[in-house]
């Protein structure tokens, strides 16, 4: 027979399969709403598709958040994909069934941890930037340039700093920011997605010896500043070759 929940309502009305603290290991000091949600996401890993994960109170005290981030916290999981919300008696979290997008994510992720080749995402990403490029060339804002030029402003701190491991995730930052401006979820989650697993391996894009590093990321910043100046003009043909040129140059150093 099992026993019954401590934290049941005396009417018995709680799911007695609802979460106890022994499904997760205590969270590491961090944000509250993000472990929060690490903390329902692995429970709900361990649940099949629409699975009953308790009521948004049971979770949120069994979390120890209060509500407000609690609510954040729900807000993290049903964008990701991980949990859907039932309301009225027997409602509550449950495990969602993974969307084409989730999966898609998860298939990234599966490269990464397989160690696949740098050059394979570089190749994939590259394949894309023209479209991002045209979609931040048609609904690029001002605010949007202005963005871009605070990332081109910590490239430039990374050259004048002689610093190319910072430099690359400056790189990086701005092309997320770039792929930000698409209105294409799917292209802007993929893109993102590959820009992290290359990120992970940042050091491996960097040039050999055979050329001076701080050449290398002086002439790779000017081309980015050309790029952004390109975008905020609205000049499609140059904005285009440049991002022509940035691949290929980048080919050359992967």
């Amino acid at each position: 027979m099992s026993q019954r929940n401590p934290k049941a309502p005396a009417d018995g009305s709680a799911d007695p399969t609802g979460p106890s603290r022994a499904d997760w290991e205590k969270p590491a000091p961090g944000n509250r709403s993000e472990q929060a949600a690490e903390q329902i996401a692995a429970l709900a890993a361990g649940r099949e598709p629409g699975g009953r994960l308790g009521t948004k109170e049971e979770l949120r005290t069994l979390c120890g958040v209060s509500v407000g981030t609690f609510n954040e916290t729900l807000r993290l999981l049903q964008a990701r994909g991980v949990v859907t919300v039932r309301p009225g008696p027997g409602g509550g979290l449950f495990a969602a069934t993974p969307s084409p997008m989730v999966r898609l994510g998860n298939s990234v992720l599966a490269l990464d941890s397989q160690q696949t080749d740098v050059a394979d995402a570089v190749r994939v990403r590259d394949a894309l930037d023209p479209l991002l490029v045209q979609d931040a060339l048609w609904h690029g804002s001002p605010a949007d340039f202005a963005e871009l030029r605070k990332h081109l402003a910590a490239m430039a701190r990374a050259v004048d700093s002689d610093d190319p491991v910072a430099f690359v995730h400056a790189n990086w930052g701005l092309h997320a920011r770039i792929a930000a401006i698409s209105p294409n979820t799917l292209l802007r989650s993929l893109y993102e997605s590959l820009l992290e697993l290359i990120e992970s391996h940042t050091l491996s894009v960097l040039p050999s010896g055979e050329r001076p590093l701080a050449e290398y990321i002086r002439e790779r910043y000017e081309l980015h500043a050309a790029l952004v100046d390109a975008l905020d003009a609205r000049d499609k043909d140059a904005a285009l070759r440049l991002v022509a040129a940035h691949n290929t140059a980048a080919e050359r150093n992967v």
